[in-house]
Formats: C-alpha cells, structure tokens, sequence
C-alpha cells in the first residue's frame, strides 16, 4: 500500500530516484515508526510522514518523522557523532563523547535574562554527570567548562556581562520549539548538532518575542550540579549570579536560526 510520505529533492538527490520511488509505493517504508523530532509513535500509513537522512562522511542513516514535527530533509552530522543520531533514532539515550559510564546527558533550560534593562532569551544547559575529555577516564576531573572554553565560550564572572558572539554557533527554534543548539561541521561543512532535543520544547510568548526581537540568544553553561532546574526565571538569574561568582559558568552569544 502506497505510503504518505515526503522525500524532499535534496533527500532524492541522495538516496536515488529508484530508491525513492521505491519508498513512495510502500516497497521499503516502514508502516509504523517512532518519530526521531519527537519520540511518539507514527504511521505512514494514516499520516504525512517525512524521510530525514542522516549524513556522515562514510555512511548514512534514514529515519522516518512526523511532517507536523519536521520536513523531509538531509541532515549533516559528522562521522563520529553519526553513531549518536543512531542511537536517537533507535530511542537509546545518547552518550556525551567521554562522559563515562553515567551516561551523561545535557540538559537545558530556557528562560528571559535582565542586563542593563533589557530583557534577553537564553538558554542554560547543565549535564547530569561530569563530563571527561574524549577517549580519557577524566580520573574523576570534569572538563566541561575547560571543553567549551577551548570552543570560544568566554568564563562569565558577573551576569551582568553580556557575553561575545560565538561564530558558526546558532540557535534552532521553528513554529515556537526549540530544536538544537548547531555548531560548525567539520572542516568547515553544514553546522552540526552540538545538542538536540529528543522532543523540541515549547518555549515562552515572551522567549520568542524577545529571540525575535534581537536575534540572538546568550547560551549559558555550566557544570553538574550548579544551576539545576528551576521553577522560575528569578530563581534561575541567582542560580547564573551563584554559578558566575563561583568560576563555574561559561557563556556565548549566538544568532538565532528560525523563528
């Protein structure tokens, strides 16, 4: 039975227009399948239903999502980070490169920052577990705050300071929902997912109108067990000033993608 699905030209380009059509009649696609935007169940049977191709340089991933969540598209992803798209697609948690047998996962919170009387969108992301340097133990170090300093992020030591751009950082938002935090590809390629969500997250009127406004969101960090999740913005601003005045937050500007 013919599928409802979408193969952009960009993913028919790719993978072949027998392949493609191959696809489109029902031959390989799947009826049922888990969405890799939101995670929830999908039919492309019932349901328009989006091909996304996973790219690497060697290899490359199809996945299936709802076209309510995302378009068909190709999806750049660099090599060694294309096994953790699998994993996404596959609903394993993804692993942080060196993070360790705690599997550590970066969380993120979004909420509106004041400095100097105007209100910016931002973002704070926090791991759940120390984060070692690639191919190491860590011997019990966390080189998060060292790892993203080494990227461009700048140690923030007031949150009153508005942190520098970060260049070829951007932040993903479309229809309200933040989507990902994209740094750039490797050897100066399609930016690349540095975090995604497994199911974007809806983000305040007042965070998009103010995203909107500047076109720019400040993206904080800082590591295990210093900001965590708080209820509400004012909680969040003491947590930023506590983290800063500890030496425990780093931070960057960057452009905001979408809308």
């Amino acid at each position: 039975m013919p599928r409802m699905l979408d193969v952009s030209e960009d993913v028919r380009a790719e993978i072949g227009d027998e392949e493609a059509d191959r696809l489109l009649a029902g031959e390989n696609a799947p009826g049922s399948y888990d969405c890799t935007s939101c995670r929830t169940p999908g039919d492309s049977e019932q349901e328009r239903t989006s091909t996304v191709l996973f790219v690497g340089e060697e290899t490359a991933v199809l996945a299936f999502a709802h076209a309510t969540c995302i378009p068909s598209q190709v999806v750049q992803v660099a090599e060694d980070q294309l096994q953790g798209a699998v994993r996404s697609i596959t609903g394993e948690e993804p692993q942080l490169p060196g993070s360790g047998p705690d599997q550590a996962v970066l969380g993120i919170t979004s909420g509106l920052v004041l400095i100097h009387g105007e209100l910016h969108p931002a973002l704070v992301v926090e791991p759940t577990a120390p984060i070692a340097r690639p191919g190491t133990t860590g011997n019990g170090r966390d080189e998060f705050l060292p790892l993203l300093i080494e990227q461009g992020f700048v140690p923030i030591s007031d949150a009153n300071q508005l942190p520098g751009r970060l260049p070829g950082w951007s932040v993903l938002v479309a229809m309200g929902q933040l989507h990902a935090v994209l740094q750039p590809g490797t050897g100066g390629g399609n930016p690349v997912a540095w975090w995604q969500a497994h199911q974007p997250l809806q983000v305040t009127d007042g965070w998009r109108a103010a995203a909107n406004r500047s076109h720019r969101v400040l993206v904080y960090a800082a590591p295990v067990g210093s900001i965590g999740q708080q209820p509400r913005e004012d909680l969040l601003r003491e947590a930023l000033e506590k983290a800063a005045a500890g030496g425990r937050l780093v931070a960057a500007t960057m452009p905001l993608a979408g809308t």
